[in-house]
């Protein structure tokens, strides 16, 4: 386990040093409520705060989807950290000094695929150190410098992304490696090399181009992007995807850009590496980009973890919009609210800058991004000949259908004013149309359905919170309650394993039970957090959350405490009780008199002892 790699002294201080109020609320905007903090989810798009802190015992859970721990379970579900990734960031922000083996969940050393990723790792590393040094210190690198000069690359820019290059050598990089005990065969794996046709050995997989690495959201690398000097094909070169490197999982930029982003509550999305890197110079200091390939819903996932809001900042031309408008959805479904910043048309952000200057684009472009809506009119504006009345009535008639997907009224209206003046159209025939066409959209949605539009989300709300709740057997109650004494009160934990041990009804129950007893065996005192981080399961962990988050205002005392452990150990007697009268029935079905009775005199026994052991 994870957990006994770590000392158990080290926890309790990462524990006592991060208070999760002040951890989490880096992510989510929390307020008071009562004796709890509550906002916004960060792992499910929700209008209506369900996610709940709760400071006094230092655990999170969230009643709409489940998820709750400690500041260390929220840091891996959030940041996607293993548990000793976890620790070690937050051992690190409190200045508690981490040793070397925290890196995976064995240690790393005795899992081989760890082993592998650990040597992959170090081995970018250093890849990326040599095409740095090799771009300021080879003749062959005076080119490229130059050529990103012309870009308008500053030398501290070059710098800050560790931009670097691969000369034309055949086995250069692949020479270097083996000089420093590196595996080849693991390093074509890793895609830093390639195997040679004929089987002979390795060569490098990137040669006479610019490399720009890839970093992990650790800032690790773990993969380039190469773009070839002078003629060549292909033009570009990613890594290929690897253990270290998914492209759907990568956001270029994040670790550098996590800050800004996490300050502003706002990520700019560009569609590739130099425009984030020409943006940085440009003030953008929350851009970020996907790595050759369109936006996917992890990407997002991703972003909604760090942001609230996604400008999407894609290039002028047909096939940059049209990315655009695919992104939307995807954005919108992860949880963010989406503005688009329209650059001219055939103009990527690297060449606005170069052609206008950063304060043009910060000034013109970024602060100037525009709703989902605008921009989907201007969208569909360019599909339509508006010079022919044809035309012009088509555009006309899908704007009606994206202004109607609008849930407020004033919305809609400011859009319909704006097409009434542009086409001398009156204002009250484009409502009319409007209103029709937010008819026939409430018509198809369904009922049931969970869609982001508020009226609809309210509407729903409003649905699950009508019927009564789902009523629990007395014994779940029972033990839930027990439960939540026990990890707060030592003396009644131990009270309990003397009485029942881990006969819990409840799968989950009698396992907390157990680590509980454990716990406590181990000489720790009561600590509901310090407990939490010690059972490394994320079905547990989310179990005792839920239950620590039980109003603590019920009545407890010794009596109260015998009241649940009566309920608890009498459930298997009233399960056999049920089964037996089942049997009799089957028995006196099938004409078995002599079974029937014999059955029902074992249930009067099983009766009487019930009453006894209540009675007790």
């Amino acid at each position: 386990m994870t957990f006994a790699k770590i000392p158990d002294e080290v926890i309790s201080e990462i524990l006592k040093h991060n208070d999760i109020v002040e951890t989490v609320g880096k992510y989510v905007h929390l307020t008071k409520h009562g004796k709890y903090m509550k906002g916004l989810c960060p792992f499910h798009s929700e209008k209506t705060p369900s996610f709940t802190v709760t400071p006094e015992r230092q655990i999170f859970y969230c009643y709409g989807c489940g998820k709750g721990g400690n500041v260390i379970r929220f840091l891996e579900e959030l940041e996607g950290y293993s548990f000793p990734e976890a620790a070690r960031a937050l051992a690190e922000d409190a200045g508690i000094a981490v040793p070397d083996s925290w890196s995976s969940d064995d240690g790393g050393s005795n899992n081989p695929e760890n082993a592998e990723r650990a040597k992959l790792i170090e081995a970018h590393e250093l890849t990326a150190k040599l095409y740095h040094y090799m771009l300021n210190n080879s003749k062959q690198g005076v080119e490229a410098k130059r050529y990103l000069r012309e870009r308008g690359l500053s030398d501290k820019l070059i710098d800050h992304f560790m931009i670097g290059f691969a000369t034309d050598e055949w086995d250069r990089l692949a020479d270097f490696l083996e000089k420093r005990g590196f595996d080849l065969a693991l390093m074509e794996k890793g895609g830093l090399l390639s195997a040679k046709t004929d089987g002979s050995g390795y060569v490098d997989r990137f040669r006479n181009r610019i490399m720009f690495p890839i970093w992990d959201k650790d800032g690790k690398t773990t993969a380039f992007a190469g773009r070839i000097i002078g003629d060549g094909q292909p033009k570009y070169l990613n890594s290929p995807e690897t253990m270290l490197f998914t492209k759907s999982r990568i956001v270029y930029n994040l670790h550098h850009a996590r800050t800004a982003i996490r300050k502003s509550k706002q990520a700019v999305i560009f569609e590739g590496y130099m425009d984030v890197i020409k943006s940085w110079s440009a003030g953008v200091k929350n851009g970020i980009a996907t790595m050759g390939t369109a936006l996917t819903k992890e990407h997002c996932a991703i972003l909604r973890r760090q942001a609230e809001e996604a400008i999407v900042c894609y290039d002028g031309d047909d096939a940059g919009q049209a990315a655009a408008f695919k992104s939307i959805p995807l954005l919108e479904a992860a949880g963010l609210k989406v503005t688009v910043a329209i650059l001219p048309k055939g103009k990527d952000p690297d060449e606005y800058i170069g052609e206008y200057g950063p304060d043009a684009f910060l000034r013109e472009i970024v602060d100037q991004a525009v709703s989902v809506t605008k921009f989907k009119l201007i969208y569909s504006r360019k599909n339509h000949i508006l010079l022919k009345e044809e035309g012009k009535k088509n555009y006309l008639l899908e704007a009606m259908d994206i202004v109607a997907e609008l849930s407020s009224p004033i919305e809609r209206e400011v859009y319909l004013k704006e097409l009434s003046r542009e086409f001398d159209i009156s204002l009250e025939s484009l409502k009319q149309d409007c209103h029709r066409k937010v008819q026939e959209l409430q018509k198809k949605k369904p009922q049931g359905d969970n869609n982001d539009n508020s009226w609809n989300n309210g509407r729903n709300e409003k649905r699950r919170t009508s019927g009564p709740p789902a009523v629990l057997p007395a014994y779940t109650h029972a033990e839930r309650r027990l439960l939540y004494v026990m990890m707060r009160d030592k003396e009644v934990a131990e009270a309990v394993h003397n009485r029942i041990g881990d006969a819990f009804n409840m799968e989950d129950h009698a396992a907390l039970a157990a680590y509980l007893y454990a716990y406590y065996a181990q000489g720790h005192e009561s600590d509901a957090s310090r407990f939490v981080a010690t059972l490394q399961d994320d079905q547990l962990e989310r179990t005792a959350a839920s239950i620590l988050m039980i109003d603590s205002d019920f009545p407890f005392d010794e009596t109260t405490m015998n009241a649940y452990i009566r309920d608890i150990v009498r459930v298997p007697q009233f399960k056999e009780i049920e089964r037996k009268k089942e049997e009799m029935l089957r028995a006196e079905r099938s004409g078995n008199a002599l079974l029937a009775a014999q059955l029902g005199l074992e249930i009067i026994t099983l009766d009487r002892q019930l009453k006894d052991r209540t009675e007790e």
